[in-house]
């Protein structure tokens, strides 16, 4: 049991850190070169780093088990675009809170669906988180309205109920084949749609250009990427899915502070006060979530 607990806090360690540089990075990254050319770059990585740890494991794969591989890898798919859009046109200070709300996505899902469950302190962190959400999103706090919003919040709303669900369906499937094989099938999945729109948009010479021009960012953004998602997935081996959740989910602190110190972005007050409720009701959310 302890060996459990420390491993699984291990891997959420490594996952956090991955994250919280990974989005800083997937910022820079999709302000570049756009969202398709990052998404493509970031998961062509994984699909070659992580082959050769699931070469020759394929012919034990069942139709099952397929299917809740492209089943994971479509909504990834899908939420991964509406995330690389709100870091690229948004404030990562205000973008990543919002993605707090994977957490209480992620716990419902696990409540409903694997008997994990909500107590009522959890269901009052995550309305905390909802608020502060809600705060650090509107740039007015006087008059809050759908025009008021930061740009990119609506993006990374869509992007969050995806994560939420991909988390979801990447702790399944760790459990249910392994968590190299989702990391790899996602990635390559991905890598294999975002470079065939590539082609269909004759955007394929920009890739090449690209490449040459940002070595160093594609590498770095792919690396911490891959170690952020083997490490949450394998995290969900050692505890469940809901707590690895709600642990990893305190990235969103070292990403907006990232946004804060080094993009210098700027918040006001109200937007301040919902990023530290946010911030502090996921990290709490994930200390109470069962064991």
């Amino acid at each position: 049991m302890l060996y459990n607990c420390w491993m699984g806090l291990f891997f959420v360690l490594l996952a956090i850190v991955g994250w919280g540089i990974g989005d800083f990075l997937i910022q820079r990254s999709a302000r570049k070169f756009g969202d398709w050319e990052a998404l493509f770059f970031i998961t062509l990585f994984a699909t070659i780093v992580l082959l050769p740890f699931v070469f020759g494991h394929f012919d034990g794969l069942t139709s099952g088990d397929f299917a809740l591989l492209l089943g994971t890898s479509f909504v990834i798919l899908v939420a991964a675009l509406f995330d690389f859009d709100a870091l690229r046109v948004g404030k990562i200070s205000v973008v990543e809170p919002v993605y707090a709300m994977e957490v209480p996505i992620t716990v419902a899902l696990s409540t409903l669906l694997i008997g994990e469950f909500l107590t009522s302190a959890q269901l009052v962190l995550v309305l905390i988180i909802l608020a502060g959400v809600f705060l650090v999103s509107n740039r007015h706090f006087s008059r809050l309205h759908m025009r008021t919003l930061e740009r990119g919040v609506i993006a990374a709303i869509v992007a969050t109920v995806g994560m939420g669900l991909s988390n979801f369906l990447y702790g399944v499937s760790s459990r249910a084949i392994d968590p190299l094989m989702i990391n790899w099938f996602a990635s390559a999945f991905m890598a294999a749609a975002t470079l065939g729109y590539l082609i269909y948009y004759g955007r394929l010479s920009l890739l090449w250009r690209s490449w040459s021009h940002n070595k160093k960012l594609i590498v770095q953004v792919g690396s911490a990427d891959v170690v952020a998602w083997v490490a949450y997935s394998s995290a969900t081996l050692y505890m469940p899915i809901g707590l690895a959740t709600g642990l990893t989910e305190s990235y969103v602190a070292l990403a907006a502070l990232l946004g804060l110190f080094v993009n210098k972005e700027k918040l006001l007050w109200h937007q301040h006060a919902g990023l530290v409720l946010t911030v502090c009701a996921a990290i709490g959310l994930a200390f109470i979530s069962p064991p």
